[in-house]
């Protein structure tokens, strides 16, 4: 967020959001009692206000907006306040994890399509300047993806229990079987894989045997297990359940389970931005959108506004793309300063 946003009379909490998201303006004073509620517009266009009080209005972002950075004006405030949209970056997709960056800040997106169906396209590679093209066809349910330290594509069916390895020219061949509903996919630094078996299982694979075993057991999920590999050697991971409110687990080498929080209601794609800091998606009602997680889960801060995510990505630059089941939004990194 820019310096004069932070000193304008006008400010927007969270200070990002994709279109169609709610968003908090915050100003000295809103007039409830007028006739009409004094309009608030956004990037020039008028905002539906959904709830209101004296000092705060609680809007939409509209569609159909120019840029990223916008201007926030509200009738009879002086000043302006700010929020960066993220336009989309691709669509027609159907994500149920994380996409995902290369080191060329290439994004690679699913087409991951209902269960048993086979796609003509089950992997698009998006180039940064948005240009998509087809990358990987013939995995039914393509589900997780990770880059692994031979900076091959992985990627997980949930239709057929496999992990797969991913050529440079697209091609696809499984390097681990039988892994029941395999979801959720990180690296180990010494090479492993772990894969989510979202029936309750972390299972531990080796690429080069195809050889897995159990390494953690958490909470069956009704969706799907989200793993993120952690600074830390930790592997973090999520997976909504029934519950009114869920956990964001932390797992260590050795297997065991702790619970880092469980402020979420459906907690689903998490990552790490390039400083080591948590991020995760809130996929409930209320402030659906993305958190940073800081101080080993105390303090939880939304920074992304939307609806529908389920996961996300941040490329080499620490630029930050959210996706939705069918669209990937991208952010620019100075949109996504504390």
């Amino acid at each position: 967020m820019p310096a004069s946003a932070r000193r304008s009379a006008i400010t927007v909490f969270p200070p990002c959001a994709v279109p169609g998201a709610r968003v908090t303006v915050r100003l000295p004073h809103y007039d409830v009692d007028a006739r009409q509620l004094p309009e608030i517009r956004i990037g020039g266009l008028p905002a539906r206000v959904v709830f209101a009080s004296t000092r705060s209005a609680g809007v939409l972002v509209p569609d159909g907006l120019a840029s990223s950075h916008v201007n926030v004006a509200v009738d009879g405030v002086k000043g302006i306040g700010y929020l960066d949209v993220a336009l989309p970056f691709a669509t027609d997709l159907h994500q149920v994890d994380n996409p995902v960056f290369d080191r060329e800040s290439n994004l690679y997106v699913t087409d991951s399509g209902p269960r048993g169906q086979r796609v003509a396209v089950s992997i698009f590679r998006v180039r940064p300047d948005g240009t998509r093209e087809p990358f990987v066809s013939g995995i039914v349910n393509a589900t997780s993806m990770a880059f692994g330290p031979d900076r091959r594509l992985y990627v997980s069916s949930r239709f057929d229990g496999k992990v797969y390895r991913v050529d440079p020219d697209g091609g696809a061949a499984p390097i681990g079987t039988d892994l029941g509903i395999a979801c959720g996919l990180a690296f180990a630094a010494d090479g492993s894989l772990f894969v989510g078996d979202r029936t309750g299982t972390i299972l531990r694979l080796d690429p080069a045997s195809g050889t897995a075993h159990p390494h953690a057991t958490i909470p069956s999920s009704v969706a799907a297990f989200h793993l993120a590999m952690g600074p830390d050697g930790a592997l973090y991971a999520t997976g909504p359940t029934l519950a009114s409110y869920d956990h964001v687990y932390r797992i260590g080498e050795d297997g065991g389970v702790e619970i880092v929080t469980s402020a979420f209601g459906r907690p689903q794609g998490l990552a790490f931005d390039p400083a080591g800091v948590l991020h995760v998606v809130e996929a409930a009602a209320g402030w659906s959108g993305v958190y940073r997680v800081t101080n080993d889960g105390r303090t939880i801060e939304p920074i992304v506004a939307a609806t529908n995510l389920v996961g996300l990505a941040f490329d080499p630059g620490g630029g930050l793309v959210v996706s939705s089941n069918d669209t990937a939004y991208r952010f620019l990194p100075s949109s996504l300063q504390p």
